[in-house]
């Protein structure tokens, strides 16, 4: 239970963040002007405070209802990690609570975030409609496109993977999805949090340079 709560913890503090990061986006580029009092440091803790605890009551909820399961038989889980369907899959008891939990957590912990990311990027994609300049447009929209890509793997991806219920639980299937969400998204997280910002890209490609002088043949240094 102790490695489900984790997860489970990540995983909601994740949906919340993802929609505090299209906010961001949506006063840097919409109100430009006002940015700093749209971000400043007091909103951006208690965002960030706010998408922890988020995380931390809806994985509370789902560990607390999954200690009053009750198991039989084989009580090992077929899965990558512990998570919730799988759980389920192997209990005896009824789950009907639990798959109604799963639900309402898709709603209000997977659902809601990604409408206030969808608001976010209609204005955004309007206001960048609004840029004369193609090139502008395109370098404004590249700011965007790791978000973006992460927003639809991860949400897609999550809302997929809570929002069935065990009856139509498939160990592949899952597998799949879970991996998707829980290993691609972190992966593109990079591209999101560090290698837009230009002292990271050229601190990476200095490293890069520095390796390839290392690997290069001696006559050739």
């Amino acid at each position: 239970m102790a490695q489900m709560f984790f997860f489970m913890t990540c995983a909601g503090s994740e949906c919340t963040l993802l929609a505090v990061m299209a906010y961001d986006r949506y006063a840097a580029i919409c109100e430009p002007l006002h940015y700093s009092q749209f971000m400043s440091r007091e909103m951006r803790v208690s965002l960030a405070v706010a998408s922890w605890i988020s995380g931390l009551l809806n994985s509370a909820i789902h560990t607390t209802l999954g200690t009053d399961l009750v198991f039989c038989g084989e009580n090992q889980i077929h899965h990558i990690f512990c998570d919730v369907p799988p759980l389920l899959k192997i209990a005896c008891s009824d789950t009907y609570v639990n798959e109604m939990a799963l639900h309402t957590a898709t709603v209000f912990v997977g659902l809601s975030p990604f409408l206030l990311v969808v608001i976010s990027y209609v204005y955004i994609i309007s206001t960048i409609l609004k840029i004369r300049s193609s090139t502008g447009r395109r370098k404004t929209f590249s700011t965007c496109a790791a978000h973006l890509i992460t927003v639809i793997v991860y949400f897609g991806m999550a809302i997929l993977n809570y929002n069935r219920p065990s009856a139509g639980y498939s160990l592949g299937v899952d597998t799949l999805v879970s991996t998707l969400y829980c290993i691609i998204t972190p992966m593109l997280n990079p591209l999101i949090y560090s290698l837009r910002n230009k002292e990271v890209k050229g601190a990476l490609q200095k490293l890069l340079s520095i390796q390839d002088k290392e690997d290069a043949p001696p006559g050739k240094q």
